[in-house]
């Protein structure tokens, strides 16, 4: 095993010729220089150089590897450099996965007020929704993963092996057509509206909608299901039935012809940023997670 600091000593005294203009170089004694040369022809198991009296030379094993060490401690200086870089936040790179209505409210503030704090850190955003985003971070495809769920589904344990930054608790509203019978109304039972077609969003949200409408006692009758929260607000707005949004996702779209109800009993998500417990202490990361909490309290 060659090390790095013999690699330097080997070098200072090619270049200088002796071990005591090698130590005044390097700011130590000659027996250390001596001491540290004689441990890395150990280490190689070859004399690297040939000592007549006062004069001093190179074998050939010695000069391979002084050629070699100039390449060797370069590439060493210029990774010191960048870790350094990094570390300080003067670089570095973050892949965040969001889902959509995370992607177009807290991602842009937070991605905003990171470029003007840290402008040499890079964020490449990818949209997924939960639980594919969590599966990208465990598979190491994505550095943090905004997710969501419902209250009272999954427990403790789907996020375990996870950091879980709380974001916040986003409420649901109904979404109705501007001319429906509950258009004006203060708030809404989901009860209320069993007898209406429903337009769906993403298979979680879908999932959420059918276990929260049996707990109401009824199903529902999805006639359109789409990802695409725009696509909700304009099916509502046609006419065409009625949903059940995050707020979030309201303040996303701008509904058109379509009027939201407060939903009572309430029905939240939790709003998370997730990530691995050894990227949390990435400083680009951290701070990423930082400016997603400021988002949040905005």
């Amino acid at each position: 095993m060659i090390e790095v600091r013999h690699l330097r000593v080997l070098r200072a005294v090619a270049t200088t010729g002796s071990f005591s203009a090698a130590g005044r170089q390097l700011g130590c004694t000659q027996p250390a220089v001596s001491q540290q040369m004689k441990a890395l022809e150990a280490s190689v198991g070859t004399p690297l150089l040939v000592r007549n009296g006062r004069e001093m030379r190179l074998t050939q094993a010695g000069e391979a590897l002084v050629r070699h060490a100039g390449g060797i401690l370069a590439g060493l200086t210029a990774a010191e450099e960048e870790v350094a870089a990094i570390a300080g936040l003067r670089a570095g790179r973050v892949r965040l996965v969001s889902f959509p209505s995370g992607s177009s409210t807290l991602v842009p503030a937070a991605l905003a007020a990171l470029r003007a704090a840290h402008p040499g850190t890079r964020v490449f955003l990818e949209e997924a929704e939960p639980p594919r985003s969590v599966e990208m971070l465990r598979e190491g495809d994505c550095d943090i993963a905004l997710a969501f769920r419902y209250e009272g589904s999954g427990g403790p344990e789907e996020w375990e092996d996870l950091v879980v930054r709380p974001l916040l608790s986003d409420r649901l509203v109904a979404l109705v057509p501007e001319r429906h019978r509950l258009a004006g109304a203060a708030s809404v039972a989901l009860g209320e509206l069993a007898d209406e077609a429903w337009i769906a969003g993403c298979p979680r949200c879908r999932g959420q909608l059918v276990e929260a409408a049996g707990s109401a006692g009824f199903t529902p009758r999805i006639d359109f299901a789409t990802d695409d929260y725009p696509a909700v607000v304009g099916l509502v707005g046609a006419g065409l039935g009625v949903a059940v949004l995050p707020q979030l996702a309201i303040e996303s779209v701008r509904p058109r012809h379509a009027r939201t109800v407060t939903l009572e009993p309430a029905v939240r998500r939790e709003i998370v940023a997730l990530t691995l417990p050894d990227l949390a202490q990435v400083p680009a990361v951290a701070a990423t997670l930082d400016e997603l909490g400021r988002a949040a309290r905005r």
